[in-house]
């Protein structure tokens, strides 16, 4: 391995390792997130406000899921093809992810602004306000990871695939299939258990 080589691995290694540490910061401020959604969800207000099951569309965060859930399995496709060097196809899956992602993060927004709309927005209640800043925060991640993929695809889109790039998309991917987990906890958590207590 010539030195150049080897100084790219261990450059790669490092930000590999970073990625990591960083998710697991990631966990520990959702883990105080939940748990703070956990103590606040029957805190409805004083004069009985409307909790879970009287404001979440189930069917609704139910697209909103699948759309989250087809983006993890869209990215790892573009992984895949990316590691064979099929660049068109990695690109076509890579798009669908963004596109997927948006769309998930629009629907997110749109029901933000209707339960705000409707009186209902984070200070209406601490049950409300730990609704919306969990959920916010996982939003604010996907809007971080969509503007990441934006800069991937438009680097691929100027060359060819090197092996840095493909090692750049490879951490990408780890990030978002980060989200789709937590996600895959806030549907459980918040949407399920919570929207129906």
């Amino acid at each position: 391995m010539t030195t150049r080589a080897k100084e790219i691995a261990e450059t790669q290694e490092r930000k590999s390792l970073g990625l990591w540490v960083y998710l697991m910061t990631d966990c520990m401020l959702f883990g105080a997130l939940f748990a703070t959604f956990a103590t606040l969800n029957t805190h409805v207000g004083v004069f009985g406000g409307p909790s879970g099951a009287d404001l979440f569309n189930l069917k609704f965060v139910l697209v909103e899921t699948m759309l989250l859930l087809t983006s993890s399995f869209t990215i790892g496709l573009a992984y895949l093809c990316a590691t064979r060097g099929f660049k068109a196809q990695s690109m076509f899956w890579l798009i669908s992810t963004f596109l997927l992602g948006a769309s998930f993060l629009a629907l997110e927004l749109w029901e933000f602004n209707q339960l705000a709309a409707e009186g209902h927005g984070w200070w209406s209640s601490a049950f409300l306000s730990a609704y919306f800043v969990l959920v916010g925060t996982h939003g604010a991640h996907i809007a971080v990871g969509l503007i990441w993929m934006a800069v991937v695809i438009f680097r691929l889109l100027q060359r060819n695939f090197k092996q840095t790039d493909v090692q750049r998309l490879s951490l990408l991917s780890l990030f978002w299939h980060f989200l789709d987990i937590i996600w895959i906890f806030i549907f459980s958590f918040v949407y399920l258990i919570g929207g129906m207590s």
